[in-house]
C-alpha cells in the first residue's frame, strides 16, 4: 500500500470516528517497516488469522523470513530440548517456545525460547487474561540465523531496557554463541569455563556445553545439563522456590 492510501485510510479513520485503519471493514494487517505502539500492534496481530510470527521491536514491526531446517528450525529443537530438560527437574520454572511476550508500549517479540519463573514463585513475568506472558521472562533465547543485525541491536536494547536478566543468542551461520547477563544497567558477556561450559547465574544447575551445542550434539549438551541437575546448588535452588510458592 502506497503512502497515499495509507494516509487516505488514517483520516478516514479519524474523521469516522474509527481508531484503528481498515481495508474493507477488517483491520489493516501488519506490514514490515511499520511504526506502532504496542496495543494497536496487538489488535492488527490478532485479527492474522493465517500469520504464525510477527514481532515489535523498538516501536518497529519485524516479519521474519522463511525459517530454514538447517540453521533454525534444528538449533531451535536442541535449545527448547536443553531448557525443557531443566524445567522438568525444577518445579516453579517454565519454559516456551515462539511465544509472545507484552513487555512495554513499544515491544512486544517473540523469542525463540524463554525460560522464566513462574509467578506463584516469585517470578518476574505473568500471564494476563488473554494467555500472553506479560513482563520480562527471566532468561530468553534467539536463533539468529538471518536476524543477528536486529537481535544483538534492537532487541537486545529492549531486553536490557525491560530487565531481562539473561539473554542468548546462537548465531548459527557464523557458528558462534553469545551469553549476556544484566549487570549494573549493561550486558556483559558470560564467558565459558575452559571445557567451554557456560552455567546461568539465574538458574543453578543450567549448563550449557557450547562446544557440543555448536556442533549440534544433543547427547553432549544433556549429559553436560544431567551434572548441573544433580549439583547441590540446583537442589537448594528447587527447595527455595518450593518455599517461595508455601509461602504465597
Amino acid at each position: 500500500m502506497g503512502s497515499k492510501a495509507r494516509i487516505s485510510l488514517l483520516m478516514s479513520a479519524i474523521l469516522t470516528g474509527s481508531p484503528h485503519p481498515r481495508r474493507n471493514g477488517q483491520l489493516e494487517p501488519l506490514e514490515n517497516g511499520e511504526s506502532l505502539t504496542a496495543p494497536e500492534f496487538m489488535r492488527r496481530y490478532e485479527a492474522m488469522k493465517d500469520v504464525k510470527k510477527v514481532e515489535l521491536i523498538e516501536g518497529t514491526v519485524y516479519m521474519p523470513s522463511p525459517v530454514r531446517f538447517s540453521v533454525h528450525s534444528l538449533p531451535d529443537s536442541l535449545i527448547q530440548t536443553w531448557l525443557g530438560t531443566y524445567c522438568a527437574d525444577t518445579p516453579g520454572t517454565q519454559a516456551g517456545a515462539n511465544g509472545t511476550v507484552r513487555l512495554d508500549l513499544e515491544n512486544v517479540p517473540q523469542p525463540d525460547a524463554a525460560l522464566r519463573i513462574t509467578e506463584e514463585c516469585g517470578g518476574s513475568s505473568h500471564l494476563d487474561r488473554k494467555g500472553y506472558l506479560t513482563g520480562p521472562p527471566e532468561l530468553v533465547v534467539e536463533i539468529a540465523a538471518s536476524s543477528s543485525s536486529i537481535d544483538l541491536h534492537d532487541k537486545l536494547r529492549a531486553y536490557r531496557r525491560n530487565g531481562i536478566k539473561e539473554y542468548l543468542v546462537w548465531r548459527t551461520t557464523q557458528g558462534a554463541f553469545d551469553w549476556f547477563v544484566l549487570g549494573e544497567g549493561e550486558y556483559e558477556p558470560q564467558l565459558p569455563d575452559a571445557k567451554g561450559i557456560c552455567l546461568s547465574v539465574t538458574f543453578p544447575g543450567l549448563l550449557l556445553n557450547i562446544p557440543a551445542l555448536l556442533d549440534l550434539n544433543g547427547a553432549a549438551v544433556l549429559a553436560t545439563l544431567r551434572h548441573g541437575l544433580k549439583s547441590r546448588a540446583h537442589k537448594l535452588f528447587v527447595n527455595e522456590l518450593r518455599s517461595r510458592k508455601a509461602g504465597k
